[in-house]
């Protein structure tokens, strides 16, 4: 089933970023769990490297919405980046998010929210007044040590990487994933 989901939500999201590039690209949108509310991130890469990475936190909307809208926003208004050109459409690999409901955790300062994050495994969502930011759990990756994963969710939300605050709320998610590579038939 996991894979099944991938091989049905993948060609949406290419096929969304291909309709807003007038280039022609069809995709089955029948399945009926594509009306249950979801959400998620779509993530643009292109010989590895980040090109695009847009989501929804909360589930809103139908799932076939949220990564259609998803899609075309990671392609063309994500901020970090300039819209994505036709051109470039075939060599940009796919991949998608579909996001737990987030949960809050309760912690009593900095140290003990960090010894509790599995890296690797949680999203994590901070918050702090009208500061705000995510990291996949994908971005583990690359910043394995919790204490540089929160030091640059902090930075991604506008504060200082050495900031902390007893108002500061820390919620946490798990993500199923797929990515073009990683589905038979599908090209990076």
């Amino acid at each position: 089933m996991n894979t099944e989901r991938g091989n049905i939500l993948l060609p949406i999201a290419r096929a969304a970023i291909a309709r807003m590039l007038d280039l022609q690209h069809g995709a089955d949108e029948s399945a009926p769990w594509l009306a249950e509310y979801g959400a998620c991130f779509v993530t643009l890469t292109q010989h590895g490297e980040l090109r695009g990475c847009i989501g929804s936190l909360q589930a809103h909307r139908p799932l076939l919405e949220d990564v259609k809208a998803n899609a075309v926003a990671a392609a063309l208004h994500d901020p970090r980046f300039p819209s994505l050109r036709a051109a470039e459409l075939d060599y940009t690999a796919v991949e998608i998010s579909l996001l737990s409901p987030a949960s809050a955790m309760t912690f009593d300062n900095e140290a003990d929210a960090l010894a509790q994050l599995a890296p690797g495994i949680d999203g994590v969502i901070f918050e702090y007044g009208r500061f705000r930011s995510t990291f996949l759990p994908q971005v583990w990756e690359q910043l394995p040590q919790p204490h540089d994963f929160m030091a640059h969710l902090k930075h991604k939300a506008g504060l200082p990487p050495t900031f902390w605050a007893d108002e500061v709320k820390l919620s946490r998610y798990a993500v199923t994933k797929w990515r073009e590579p990683d589905i038979p038939g599908q090209s990076s």
